[in-house]
């Protein structure tokens, strides 16, 4: 990578000023590439923090409508499949409050789904296709940037040179010698780029780990990472057992993005003589699950895995993944068959989901959200304070990145790469396209001058 500027030879024994050099235009050039991806993902990833109040929030008018007069949920479904008849029913969400409506979704022969709400009385309120969903709509952009699999990869590579950036960052920080001014706390006595730089410093070490923990727990559902983070886990035999999460641009949160309609085959009719829904409802209901509770009929598609067997299953898809539990129930019987919880998981997807409710502002309520905006929006400042010093610094004319050294011996920052191309796959093929990039470059330049 290299600039308008002239590239500086080095002396022998001043490696270490090198290597500070080295270190920043590596995170002069990430930073530059990351600025955009960071206002989009930060600006999207904060308000996805607050799904579940953005869905409380457009499901207001389905909230307390009473008990009086209420039906039994057979009578509700009953209603639903009157208004649509052609549709399958797919599943069955409890009301979080006594007095709010019901929710069934639906299924189509096109792939094609609808939410819909009934009220306690077993009146239909209205629908939605769970596509148009404000959160759903904000975790596309999030996710996949609203362009698919393109969109996927392009949001895992800024993350993969964000996590780039953050390592040289610290790099840089690390106080030679240490002092606390300009290193733990920003010096207000300073003015202009000076003070600038301090607030640069020290709010990116303050949320470096943060930014760090939020990136990494976003790799399981990316695309490429994901893929390879999957075919580890299956074809090696690491865990046994579907995972819980989705990968690539046709995840859902997590990965982040909403699920596109895809045709499929509507599930197989429940078994004739089989118990109503009223009563696996009343099994969910005795099982206390955390929001939002599910209750699918057997041969239901699920969100995550194969479709569901022929048994009826109570499920909790709470986002924050350690309140998470499943039951299966014989259909005829209406006898358990099986439970699944958190702690039953394997630790490799323990970690992951534990990774997933932190990323998703559920693990620990409303300061787990707090502390992501904050997070999010100290990433987006410590960007735009370094294009600022950057234009401040710039020579007129000139683009003013930080210059190539020659002749440095920089073994350990070259291990330290590949290591990182081998842990971020997406990253190391875009090093491999700009390490060519700059020869091209570089042998165009002298072809010229020559």
């Amino acid at each position: 990578m290299t600039s308008p500027v002239s590239e500086r030879p080095i002396a022998a024994g001043a490696h270490a000023g090198a290597l500070y050099r080295t270190i920043w235009r590596w995170h002069f050039y990430a930073g530059l590439f990351v600025l955009p991806f960071i206002l989009i993902l930060s600006v999207t990833g904060s308000i996805y923090l607050f799904k579940p109040q953005i869905d409380r929030w457009q499901e207001r008018a389905y909230r307390g409508l009473g008990t009086e007069g209420a039906v039994s949920p057979d009578k509700q479904l009953a209603s639903v499949m009157t208004r649509f008849p052609t549709a399958r029913f797919t599943h069955y969400r409890l009301p979080e409050q006594p007095g709010d409506a019901a929710m069934v979704q639906l299924g189509f022969t096109d792939g094609q789904k609808r939410d819909v709400y009934v009220s306690p009385q077993g009146q239909v309120l209205g629908d939605i296709d769970p596509e148009t969903r404000i959160s759903d709509t904000v975790s596309r952009i999030h996710g996949s940037l609203l362009l698919g699999t393109l969109g996927d990869r392009l949001v895992e590579l800024a993350a993969s040179w964000t996590i780039v950036m953050l390592l040289t960052g610290l790099y840089l920080w690390w106080p030679r010698p240490f002092r606390a001014g300009g290193t733990i706390y920003p010096r207000l006595s300073l003015k202009g780029r000076p003070l600038l730089k301090d607030i640069h410093r020290v709010t990116g070490f303050w949320i470096a780990g943060l930014v760090l923990v939020m990136l990494a727990s976003g790799l399981p559902w990316a695309g490429a990472w994901g893929g390879a983070f999957k075919w580890a886990r299956t074809e090696l035999g690491l865990v046994k057992g579907p995972q819980d999460w989705k990968i690539g641009a046709d995840g859902g949160h997590a990965g982040h993005h909403g699920a596109p309609p895809i045709a499929m085959p509507m599930p197989d009719a429940p078994e004739p003589g089989g118990l109503p829904l009223s009563t696996f409802v009343a099994r969910a209901e005795g099982e206390h699950m955390a929001f939002p509770v599910l209750v699918l009929p057997p041969h239901a598609p699920q969100r995550f895995g194969p479709p569901l067997g022929n048994e009826w299953m109570a499920k909790s898809e709470a986002q924050n993944r350690w309140l998470g539990r499943q039951v299966t129930y014989d259909p005829t019987t209406g006898h358990e068959t099986g439970r699944r919880g958190f702690a039953d998981q394997h630790i490799v997807d323990r970690i992951v989901n534990t990774g997933v409710a932190w990323h998703e502002g559920q693990l620990f309520g409303l300061a787990n959200q707090l502390i992501g905006v904050v997070t999010a929006f100290s990433l987006i400042a410590i960007s735009i304070l370094g294009v600022v010093m950057w234009l401040k610094r710039r020579p007129r004319d000139q683009f003013g990145a930080p210059p190539r050294v020659r002749g440095a011996r920089l073994h350990w920052v070259i291990s330290a790469m590949v290591l990182l191309a081998v842990l971020l796959p997406l990253f190391g093929a875009s090093l491999l396209a700009l390490i060519l990039l700059d020869r091209s470059l570089t042998t165009a330049r002298r072809v010229l001058r020559a």
